[in-house]
């Protein structure tokens, strides 16, 4: 009798784990921030999508692929080319994610990876394009405007994929080794050209404080002359002058002296 009841006992136990194993394969779970995609292998992927929770579908014959809806990062490094042809290697890091009603076509079209596949692709395409729009110094002193047209032009081409791109910044930008070597050599240039323009100024402040003190001792020099020997100095500087005038004047062939006092006739050329 007792064997009976165990027996009875263990059938019935055998038929619960099994009836609890086929309820458990038809409960599937949601997290929060999830999406869930439906795979029948008779009718493929269906267009709805599951929100957050418990949900039942048919064992063995349906499948869920769950999604993650939440914001995520991901960096991508690019080396391309800026407009004055300098090799530019930028770093953009993107907060993205899918659009909860288009899971469907982009597990239909795309895949689950599809960050791996669109992202990389679209955003070198992109990268590329607005680079080359710039030369080197305007990627720095521009950055700003860069990085609000690099947002632009890859959020509107990542919504055809129906990916939505909640941030989008350099985070990273060097050019190449020669560009650095010159820019420090200019550097260089620049500093020592400022050097020379002081020293040269203080060399003309020198040059005028020696010519002004000069000035003063030339004057005090003939203000004793002119003290201890009257005008007789300046009249012979006077001198000096009507002699040198004269030389210069006796060199001159447009220049004829007429005597004092007296008609005389001059024989002009015609």
């Amino acid at each position: 009798m007792a064997a009976k009841v165990f027996e009875s006992i263990g059938k019935f136990g055998l038929a619960l784990a099994v009836a609890g194993g086929v309820v458990n394969s038809a409960l599937y779970n949601v997290d929060a921030g999830h999406r869930a995609v439906i795979f029948d292998r008779f009718r493929g992927v269906q267009d709805i999508v599951v929100g957050e929770g418990t949900h039942f579908l048919i064992p063995w014959v349906q499948k869920p692929i769950i999604f993650d809806c939440r914001s995520r990062p991901r960096n991508v490094p690019v080396i391309t080319g800026s407009k004055d042809l300098q090799n530019v290697n930028i770093t953009l890091r993107i907060l993205f994610r899918p659009v909860a009603s288009q899971l469907p076509r982009i597990f239909t079209s795309i895949g689950e990876d599809y960050d791996e596949r669109v992202l990389p692709s679209i955003t070198t395409e992109i990268l590329k394009s607005v680079v080359a729009r710039f030369d080197a110094g305007e990627l720095i002193t521009q950055r700003e405007l860069v990085s609000r047209q690099v947002s632009d032009d890859l959020t509107e081409r990542a919504a055809t994929f129906g990916l939505i791109l909640d941030d989008v910044s350099l985070t990273h930008l060097t050019f190449g080794k020669e560009f650095i070597e010159a820019v420090e050599a200019k550097q260089v240039q620049e500093a020592e050209r400022a050097r020379f323009v002081v020293e040269k100024a203080e060399q003309q402040k020198k040059a005028a404080i020696i010519s002004a003190e000069g000035d003063s001792k030339a004057a005090e020099l003939i203000a004793n002359s002119l003290a201890t020997a009257g005008d007789g100095l300046i009249e012979l500087r006077k001198l000096e002058a009507a002699e040198d005038i004269a030389y210069q004047l006796s060199r001159t062939r447009n220049v004829t002296y007429l005597p004092a006092g007296q008609s005389v006739l001059l024989q002009l050329p015609q």
